[in-house]
């Protein structure tokens, strides 16, 4: 990546941008200085909320512009005509349909900056968000390096494209482990049972899970690799996302985690445990500052006892015999909201972590890496976390919003479109996760089918919620091919959405010289309020 023709800082939030002034490699202003690397941008300061960096490079009349989410997507991942105030994660391509030609820009994973992408007829810009919460980081004249940038040019099709740019921005990840004959500690192929979708946390205890547990091992029909059960949340006091202590399941429900998970594995699955990690049920005096419907009980990632008890509960967990964890809602309880509600701010002005020397990025990644580092030899799953920051450090990424098995307007909306538009991240920053396959009473089946033939062939994780009220010899029968399927890794010669470029959940897909045709529609098509 070249150099940019002009670099712009804001040191307060309060302040407006300055154009900086360059001298060599180097542009100075309002005290911020900001350095060019070969791609690498590093930034020295006292303090310092955000840095521009402006490319007057003119892209094709009529280009069609597609970027990434900071969390989760919410099916609204598409490419689109240039809209300059579109802010756009991470990454962006540029597409030109009268040539066919596709080239973008980047930041590899594992930024110590928020990092986010305009686009207009003139340029386009990379803003670097560098504040501590919601106020200015103070650095104390520390140099963060905050990002490396990188441009991405043509690969022969737009899908093509962005495998390679997803490729060039995790060069520096450790390769991931190959899926082995007989699933190691860390290696896909990753199939499981996840309860959330029939029981939303409520009305299960052990019996069910070990009915999860015995349905998975049944329609595997001896597989060499063997699937999860994961308890999902409501095993613990106090009721659906209400938080720590997690040292404990609800008595007469989960009197016993360890017999729990040791049950899990005499069936012939491998037993998984859902925790909020920064949340906790009474409030704390590690409690963060930032704006939460839960005040006074989100826990602030900077307290170093708030990372000793997560270190503890993994410890807990693993000892307990859970061979994976999902870990989740950490962007929430860090932002006070969900992806769509981020926007380009992140979180509202005026708060700020307990340590305020580092950058927000800085601070989830450490957290990440902390959790990554207790569980040494446990699958993680990162649900509700931060992609491009969670690259490397989770094993498994939910990469969109919840499907249902009440609606499946919301499978077809979150679960395509993620699966869609992130799945050339899998394998390079983590094993795509497009969500549960809904089998429930609820919700029709043929669509179901489709969305499970789908993920089984695209060989990304595939978690299922099978209400057993549902099962019947037609849905055995697509569960069990499907399951063998995605437990083999997937269709062999890949899959790729061909309609992609004007749908936003495509119905056409290649799987080598094989056109699959899935029709997603209700008798009345989509429903605007699903």
């Amino acid at each position: 990546m070249r150099e940019p023709s002009a670099v712009f800082v804001q040191a307060d939030p309060s302040d407006g941008l300055t154009t900086a002034i360059r001298s060599g490699t180097t542009w100075s202003a309002a005290g911020v200085e900001v350095g060019w690397d070969d791609g690498t941008v590093d930034v020295t300061a006292a303090a310092v909320s955000r840095v521009a960096l402006r490319w007057a490079d003119r892209l094709p009349t009529g280009a069609l512009i597609l970027g990434d989410a900071w969390e989760r997507s919410y099916g609204d991942l598409q490419w689109r005509h240039q809209q300059p105030e579109r802010f756009l994660p991470w990454y962006f391509l540029a597409h030109d349909p009268s040539t066919g030609a596709t080239s973008g820009a980047g930041v590899d994973v594992q930024p110590n900056a928020f990092c986010s992408w305009t686009v207009d007829g003139d340029g386009f810009t990379l803003w670097l968000d560098l504040r501590n919460g919601g106020g200015a980081a103070h650095l104390g004249g520390r140099t963060v390096s905050a990002a490396t940038v990188r441009r991405f040019e043509d690969a022969g099709t737009p899908w093509q494209t962005l495998h390679a740019a997803v490729a060039t921005m995790s060069t520096r990840l450790p390769a991931r482990p190959e899926p082995a004959p007989v699933a190691g500690p860390l290696s896909g192929p990753f199939v499981g049972a996840n309860n959330w979708y029939y029981a939303y946390g409520a009305n299960f205890d052990e019996k069910a899970v070990l009915q999860d547990a015995s349905t998975l091992v049944e329609l595997a029909d001896g597989h060499r690799v063997k699937p999860f059960s994961v308890v999902d949340d409501g095993w613990y006091p106090g009721g659906i996302c209400s938080g720590g202590p997690w040292d404990r399941g609800i008595p007469g429900v989960f009197d016993d985690m360890a017999g729990t998970a040791a049950a899990i594995k005499a069936i012939g699955a491998r037993p998984g445990l859902w925790f909020r990690p920064l949340l906790v049920r009474e409030p704390s005096p590690l409690t963060s500052t930032a704006p939460h419907d839960k005040p006074g009980r989100a826990l602030d990632p900077t307290y170093p006892e708030v990372l000793d008890g997560i270190r503890a509960d993994l410890r807990r967990f693993k000892d307990w015999g859970f061979e994976l964890v999902k870990h989740d809602f950490s962007t929430y309880d860090v932002f006070g909201g969900f992806g769509p509600a981020m926007g380009s701010r992140l979180t509202r002005d005026g708060w700020q972590f307990h340590d305020r020397s580092r950058t927000t990025a800085e601070i989830v990644l450490a957290f990440y890496r902390e959790i990554r580092a207790a569980a040494e030899d446990v699958v993680l799953i990162g649900c509700n976390t931060v992609g491009h920051l969670a690259a490397g450090l989770v094993d498994i990424q939910r990469t969109g919003d919840d499907t249902s098995g009440r609606d499946w307007e919301r499978t077809r909306k979150m679960g395509v479109n993620t699966l869609a538009f992130r799945l050339p991240q899998h394998n390079r920053f983590f094993a795509v996760d497009a969500d549960c396959v809904p089998c429930t009473p609820q919700t029709p089946w043929e669509l179901n089918e489709r969305f499970l033939d789908l993920v089984a062939r695209s060989g990304t994780a595939l978690f299922l919620s099978i209400d057993p009220a549902a099962r019947s010899e037609r849905t055995d029968r697509a569960l069990r091919a499907a399951i063998r399927l995605a437990l083999d890794g997937g269709d062999e010669s890949g899959i790729e959405p061909a309609d992609w470029l004007v749908n936003t959940t495509p119905t056409e897909w290649r799987s080598g010289a094989e056109t699959v045709r899935y029709d997603w529609s209700l008798p009345w098509g989509a429903d605007p309020n699903g």
